[in-house]
Order: C-alpha cells, then sequence, then structure tokens
C-alpha cells in the first residue's frame, strides 16, 4: 500500500487507519426519498457531482466531534458552487471528503457518474484516482522546481505526454497571465503570483472538478478583488466545474454559480447569490451575510409591534400576533437628528437614540447608535451628514429593507404593508 498524493501536493496525506479499497464502481444507486431541500440540493440528474448523506467525524482528546452531518449536495456540470461559512462548520472537511483526503464515516461519493466513495460498499478511490485539481490556501507550490515544472508536474505524474508536449504549460501560464515567470522560482514572486501559478498547475491537466480553499485568503485586499475578478473571468471562459471555500461573504457573493451557506456540519441555505443575499431562509444565513442588526418585536392582532420599549403602529400587517426577530443590514437604516422632521417616506422612527461611536470607512461611515440599551450599527455614506458622538438621534426603518423571522429562525414573507 502507497500513501496518495494530488499532483502537486507538498506532501503525501495519509488516510485514516481502515482497510484500504479500491473497487470497481457498482451501478446501482439507493434511491432517496424526495423532499423539498434535497430537490433544491441536486440541479439535475446529470449533475457532475452528487454527495449522499456524507457524515464525517473525529476523535478529539476523548471525544468524537461530528463534522460533517448527512449532507446531500448537487453540482451541475460548470457550475461554480461556493462553499460559505465560519469556521468550524465543516466547509473545508466536505472538501477535502470531494478530493480524498478525508475518508468519510458514511455516505457517497459520485464524480462525473463514477463512484468514488461508497462506505456500504467499502469503495473509497484514493485521490490521485480521481481527476480532482485541487488549489490550496498556501500555494503548495515546489520551492525547488521552477514556475513551468511546477505546472508540468501534474501532467508528468499523470502520464499526460499529449498536453505536456502539446504546450499546455504555456497555455495555461497565459490564461493566468504568468507566462512571463515560467523560469523563476516560487520564492523569487509575490504572493499574488504564486497564486496564479497555483491556479494554473491546477487547470494544467483539464480537471473533472477543480476545488479551491480559501485560495486568496493569505492576500492583501486589493490583491484580493483582483484575483477575484480574474477567476470570474477564467470560470466564465472555461467553463470549469468547481467549488470553492471560503469565510468572506462578499467573495462567495462575486464568485458563485450558486452559494451553500453551511452551519455546524449542514447546509443551511442553497442557491443562486440573489437569492441567498436578498431572501436569507434563516436569521442564521441574514446574520452571516451582514444583517447584523437584530431588534425582537412583540406584534398583536392589529399589527402594532413593540420594539425597542416602543410601539410602531400597524408596523405588520394584521392577524399575525406573536413573537418575531428582524434583522438588518447597516445600510438599510437611517439617522435624522432627534425632533425632526426629515428623512425619506415610508419609514417609521423609534426615538431615544443616541450615538456612540463614529467609525470612518471610505464610502460609509459608521455610526454605532445606542437605541434603549440596544446597539445597532448604521452605514451613513460618506457624502450625508455625519452625526458626532453623544447626539441624540431617531433610528428610521424602512419594512421593504427589513428582513423578519419566526420565533423558529425562519424567514416570514409577507408580513408587511405592500409584500
Amino acid at each position: 500500500m502507497h500513501d496518495a498524493r494530488i499532483p502537486g501536493a507538498p506532501e503525501s496525506p495519509r488516510t485514516p487507519d481502515r482497510p484500504q479499497e479500491d473497487t470497481a464502481v457498482s451501478t446501482q444507486k439507493t434511491a432517496a426519498p424526495p423532499t423539498a431541500a434535497a430537490d433544491r440540493e441536486r440541479p439535475s440528474q446529470t449533475a457532475k457531482v452528487q454527495v449522499s448523506k456524507l457524515t464525517k467525524s473525529f476523535r478529539r482528546r476523548k471525544e468524537t466531534v461530528q463534522v460533517l452531518h448527512g449532507i446531500d449536495l448537487g453540482i451541475a456540470d460548470g457550475e461554480l458552487l461556493v462553499l460559505l461559512g465560519p469556521s468550524g462548520c465543516g466547509k473545508t472537511t466536505l472538501l477535502r471528503c470531494l478530493v480524498g483526503l478525508e475518508r468519510p464515516d458514511g455516505g457517497r461519493v459520485d464524480l462525473a457518474g463514477r463512484t468514488v466513495v461508497d462506505t456500504d460498499a467499502r469503495t473509497f478511490v484514493q485521490p490521485n484516482r480521481r481527476d480532482v485539481a485541487m488549489v490550496f490556501q498556501n500555494y503548495a507550490l515546489w520551492p525547488h522546481m521552477d514556475v513551468a515544472r511546477n505546472v508540468a508536474y501534474p501532467l508528468k505524474s499523470r502520464g499526460l505526454k499529449d498536453l505536456l508536449n502539446g504546450g499546455r504549460v504555456e497555455e495555461v501560464l497565459k490564461l493566468v497571465q504568468c507566462d512571463h515567470l515560467a523560469n523563476r522560482y516560487p520564492p523569487e514572486l509575490s504572493g499574488g503570483q504564486q497564486q496564479r501559478v497555483s491556479l494554473a498547475r491546477a487547470l494544467a491537466s483539464n480537471p473533472g472538478l477543480l476545488l479551491l480553499d480559501e485560495p486568496l485568503s493569505n492576500l492583501d485586499a486589493l490583491l484580493r478583488i483582483e484575483l477575484r475578478a480574474q477567476l470570474r473571468s477564467l470560470h466564465r471562459r472555461l467553463g470549469f466545474t468547481g467549488v470553492y471555500v471560503t469565510h468572506d461573504q462578499e467573495e462567495a457573493l462575486a464568485l458563485g454559480t450558486r452559494v451553500a451557506v453551511m452551519r455546524e456540519g449542514r447546509i443551511e441555505q442553497i442557491g443562486d447569490p440573489e437569492e441567498v443575499y436578498r431572501r436569507p431562509a434563516t436569521a442564521y444565513v441574514a446574520d452571516f451575510l451582514g444583517a447584523r442588526n437584530r431588534l425582537e418585536a412583540e406584534v398583536d392582532d392589529l399589527g402594532n409591534a413593540e420594539l425597542a420599549g416602543q410601539t410602531l403602529r400597524g408596523f405588520f400587517r394584521p392577524g399575525m400576533p406573536g413573537s418575531y426577530t428582524l434583522l438588518f443590514r447597516d445600510q438599510d437604516l437611517e439617522l435624522r437628528g432627534a425632533g425632526s422632521d426629515e428623512g425619506a417616506v415610508g419609514r417609521a422612527w423609534l426615538t431615544g437614540g443616541t450615538v456612540h461611536e463614529v467609525l470612518p470607512g471610505g464610502n460609509h461611515n459608521e455610526h454605532v447608535v445606542r437605541v434603549n440599551g440596544i446597539r445597532v450599527w448604521v452605514g451613513i455614506p460618506a457624502s450625508a451628514e455625519r452625526f458626532a458622538p453623544a447626539t441624540d438621534v431617531e433610528l428610521g426603518i424602512d419594512p421593504r429593507r427589513t428582513l423578519c423571522y419566526a420565533a423558529d429562525g425562519n424567514l416570514v414573507e409577507g408580513w408587511t404593508h405592500g409584500s
């Protein structure tokens, strides 16, 4: 038995201590009961990647920690799916299960119709036999090889002589605008150049699936934006199938064909970026995507809402009594001076606010405001009036830009007039 290796990886990952198999693929598939969640997570019957009931746990000290809880996921051919979530949510573990660096406890993974993991059938295909390439967070370039040899490495290791002799190395280096660096060594390159070379190496063998594990997180802000745009352009041009892991919300929304928000080893919501951003299915998703301001509301049968110690009459539709959580993004709230009658039409105003801090931020100035002891963040355009600390203010709420969630954390729609 030999160590598994992904071409270009700096060291050979070791698989857990279980019997190693590389069995023939069974053509029999287990039908799963159709559910709304399953339908949403499977884009088509011809999905390039199909993950079914995937579980994974780790032994930490004397405890077993469950990291993945029955993941069901389908990825269409040519789709770039972004796995988004905080540290520890399971997104990188899921990625490592796809490439074969982790052996799942249960479930099944099919890549382009080929079963590479089936725990029931004891099938586990090693990473170097999966037609998968990976871009690592730390670039993982060989320091003793120049750029051209780094990019050529997966072609040599897989015996792809036609690509190697057909100018593929030069082609992918041109794609990432690094052809002039072919004779340099990784220590001579900037972080952005190293990451582009790492991407070129991953693309060199035309992999069936490209995996990217937070590839831009080590770069400065402006370079991240530049490489984000370049990666988006490459995906549109080449149409590769990929899975991209990040904790950066802006990165996920900019790059993903679809975005899957993960929470504690489960997929909380999956959809196109606009849908996930505009209609977060749960309060968790809304909070993670920037709606960090929270007000609890008690609503009577007439639609009057008690929040922040004040009553907003007719704020809800009649006939919806109960407890609700209202979430707002910073830029969706407004401020005006106490006692002022200025402000946009259609806003509800909470009085008794005080500005505690102002944080300049380029296009927006963040105002930290307390309303009856509740802290909220309000993003005011830099071109608008800036309120000094200790200023008494009123907080403006636009119902059309307010996200409402029931006690169980799920999105409530049609709760306000005109919706």
